[in-house]
């Protein structure tokens, strides 16, 4: 009797073709099948984030209302739904899918569970990472938060409202910006270059770029900070446990800044 565990094939109802064979461990397999979308997509794409983040750096940042605030806040959740409806356009047209390209869906409640810690585990991994990088630029001296400040005091919610609008610009920012850098831009330049760490250090660059309004030494930091959740997704072969720490970095960072402001 051979000891081999045997392998169940399915075939699915719809396209008649063998699905991923199902090991002992009862999971098909995660590799996400090929989806060629043209890269003329990818590259409006490109173009279109540098506007915005060249726009962004150059603006006066005049917010000094809350109804200011809820502008800026509803403008960029707004730009970022149009640019994640633009990204599941080029991938669906190409045969592909958006749940696909997060990472499927969650099978039991305890991959939910897991996924939580994960995107804990590397929120405070990556605040650590950002925090010596941060003092070996100089940036936690006295100097260097008033800076921050300065640069990102516009920001900072107010009012009770503000909150509320900053907490969901806090998740649109990690559904969307995953899904456009460690989900998009990562399979295309993994596709291109045909190294997956090579194409994430790439990603990681235009990550920070697309923080212009936040000065060249937090571009840094959120470059460093966009590889570690590239890092996090490559491994868990999904998108969520970094959308999560994405999400609570934002969000906390807002919080942060009303405190100081």
């Amino acid at each position: 009797m051979s000891d081999e565990t045997p392998q169940i094939e399915a075939v699915n109802p719809q396209t008649n073709e063998a699905a991923p064979a199902i090991t002992d461990a009862g999971l098909a397999s995660t590799a996400p099948p090929a989806v060629n979308i043209p890269y003329w997509h990818t590259a409006l794409l490109l173009l279109i984030l540098a506007v915005l983040s060249l726009g962004n750096a150059h603006s006066g940042h005049g917010a000094k209302s809350g109804q200011g605030h809820v502008r800026i806040y509803l403008a960029t959740m707004i730009y970022e739904w149009l640019l994640t409806l633009f990204v599941w356009w080029g991938v669906r047209r190409s045969g592909g899918s958006l749940r696909e390209l997060i990472g499927g869906r969650w099978q039991r409640v305890e991959d939910f569970l897991l996924d939580i810690a994960i995107g804990c585990g590397t929120w405070i991994g990556a605040l650590l990472v950002l925090a010596c990088i941060a003092l070996a630029l100089g940036m936690g001296q006295a100097n260097g938060v008033q800076d921050a400040q300065n640069k990102l005091g516009f920001l900072a919610p107010r009012t009770g409202l503000d909150i509320v609008l900053w907490l969901g610009l806090s998740a649109t920012a990690g559904f969307c910006e995953e899904v456009l850098f460690r989900g998009y831009l990562q399979r295309q330049f993994t596709r291109l270059v045909r190294n997956r760490w090579l194409a994430l250090a790439v990603v990681s660059v235009f990550f920070g770029l697309g923080h212009g309004y936040e000065g060249s030494s937090r571009m840094v930091l959120i470059a460093v900070l966009g590889f570690c959740f590239g890092v996090v997704s490559l491994l868990r072969r999904s998108l969520r446990p970094a959308m999560m720490a994405h999400t609570m970095q934002d969000a906390v960072s807002g919080l942060l800044l009303r405190s100081l402001s």
